[in-house]
């Protein structure tokens, strides 16, 4: 009798396999299934002989084909932790680091205090630095800004689904806050990596406007320090994300322009990832 032999189904340990073969890690190759499926790693394992359904399986090789060009987990599975909350990430966004959790952190000690504070995060992208700040200072007045439409869009619909109120500010920079007074806390991550810098070929899926101001990688640092005087209350902080490289060269633009106490922080690699100063009154 001739025919031909039916395909044997996938299961979620031959799928996880198949991952690994292509070239995932296994924590890789366990996440994309459990964001797949919408699963715990513990749920994956206990049902590891499963096989998956045909529209599942597909949608298995479309991810992993993806994955292996390079696409960012966190574009596939359309989210990524930050600060202990869930965003929404998109292609209009840069995905969140943990490495800019030592920004939140330091943020945070600078608003210390009774009295509510206002604070700007310019450059929001996600809108991570903005809702984390504001989730653990509840009375804060917080705004974000974004050039983006799409990343603002991203930025507001993370704040609605975390019921974290905040307003944003669609333009560049300081000249999305027309009409807006003082601050307490300017804060940013903004692009800062040179444009001949070749890590940028890695990140290839992530906006090159979010990453970039291309030249030196400096501009947009200097934008926003010469500019922050104008924005900041007296005894104001400006607190700014940078390059490993380029904490001596923000120390030096912080000083030219009169700001006092200028510190940096390291990131968890033990890098200069932070810089900033506090505008004296």
């Amino acid at each position: 009798m001739s025919g031909t032999a039916a395909a044997v189904p996938l299961t979620f340990a031959g799928a996880e396999r198949a991952a690994i073969a292509a070239g995932l890690t296994r924590a890789e190759a366990q996440y994309l299934l459990q964001a797949l499926l919408g699963v715990s790693r513990a749920w994956l394992i206990a049902h590891d002989t499963d096989a998956l359904e045909t529209a599942v399986e597909d949608r298995f090789h479309h991810w992993l084909g993806r994955r292996l060009d390079g696409m960012p987990l966190a574009y596939l599975t359309g989210e990524k932790e930050f600060f202990g909350l869930t965003l929404r990430v998109t292609p209009d966004t840069l995905i969140p680091r943990p490495d800019t959790e030592v920004l939140v952190e330091w943020a945070l000690e600078r608003l210390d205090g009774p009295r509510a504070p206002r604070v700007v995060d310019l450059g929001t992208g996600t809108g991570a630095i903005a809702l984390a700040i504001k989730s653990r200072r509840p009375d804060a007045d917080v705004r974000m800004v974004d050039a983006s439409p799409g990343a603002l869009a991203v930025a507001l619909d993370n704040a609605s689904r975390l019921n974290l109120p905040v307003d944003g500010h669609l333009g560049s920079w300081y000249e999305a806050l027309a009409g807006q007074v003082p601050f307490d806390l300017i804060v940013s991550n903004p692009p800062y990596v040179a444009g001949d810098d070749h890590h940028l070929d890695a990140l290839k899926h992530e906006p090159r406007m979010a990453l970039t101001p291309e030249g030196d990688g400096l501009a947009d640092l200097r934008h926003l320090i010469d500019g922050a005087p104008h924005w900041l209350r007296p005894d104001g902080w400006l607190l700014l994300e940078h390059g490993w490289d380029q904490a001596d060269a923000v120390t030096a633009l912080l000083r030219e322009r009169g700001f006092a106490d200028i510190d940096t922080r390291r990131d968890l690699g033990g890098q200069p990832r932070a810089t900033g100063g506090r505008w004296p009154a």
